[in-house]
């Protein structure tokens, strides 16, 4: 009998050990999201802000039709380009970690949706990437052109790579709102659970 009762007191024991190790090991997981959002979004409002000036670069450049500071244009927007480029492949890279974090903690319905958010995020990365590739590849074809209709396509790509680049700035709110939405409901759901 004492061994039934040692057996059951242990069960309480670990299983209320366990319940309040739970949240404290999401809140600093949550941490942790937080600091690398914000971080994310410090580093796309510096992109987008370089994209910018190169843009404005670019069309002082040309108005001017000065051929040494479109090639030092040129020069930073391939730049950018590499860094920006090498920061997708990690975001992709760790989102794809995420993902199969989350298939490790398959349990109940706030792990499938986490789960869900994670797919649809490293999908999203990987779509942005693929377009960034793109626009990519497209500039290097036309480095070095002065072709009006060259410098034009050349404008034009910068511009998209700024809209991208404010479309992701949007995402990355969109993001840390429905994070703080979902801890909310966490937090709701813990204290719902020591009630009972």
């Amino acid at each position: 009998m004492k061994r039934l009762g040692s057996a059951v007191l242990a069960a309480v024991l670990f299983s209320a050990g366990a319940a309040s190790a739970q949240p404290r090991y999401e809140r600093a997981q949550n941490r942790q999201e937080d600091r690398q959002n914000k971080a994310e979004m410090r580093d796309d409002r510096y992109d987008v802000r370089e994209l910018e000036d190169v843009l404005r670069r670019f069309d002082s450049a040309q108005a001017r039709r000065d051929e040494g500071a479109m090639r030092d244009v040129e020069t930073r927007l391939r730049d950018l380009m590499r860094a920006e480029l090498a920061e997708g492949r990690q975001e992709l890279a760790a989102d794809r970690r995420e993902i199969r974090h989350d298939e490790r903690d398959r349990g109940g319905w706030d792990d499938r949706r986490d789960r869900r958010d994670d797919v649809r995020d490293a999908r999203a990365e990987a779509a942005s990437q693929s377009a960034r590739s793109a626009v990519a590849r497209e500039l290097s074809s036309l480095v070095g052109s002065r072709r009006p209709a060259d410098l034009h396509r050349t404008r034009t790509l910068i511009t998209q790579l700024i809209q991208m680049g404010r479309q992701e700035l949007r995402d990355n709110k969109q993001e840390m709102r429905e994070d703080k939405r979902e801890r909310h409901e966490d937090r709701r759901e813990w204290r719902d659970d020591r009630r009972r």
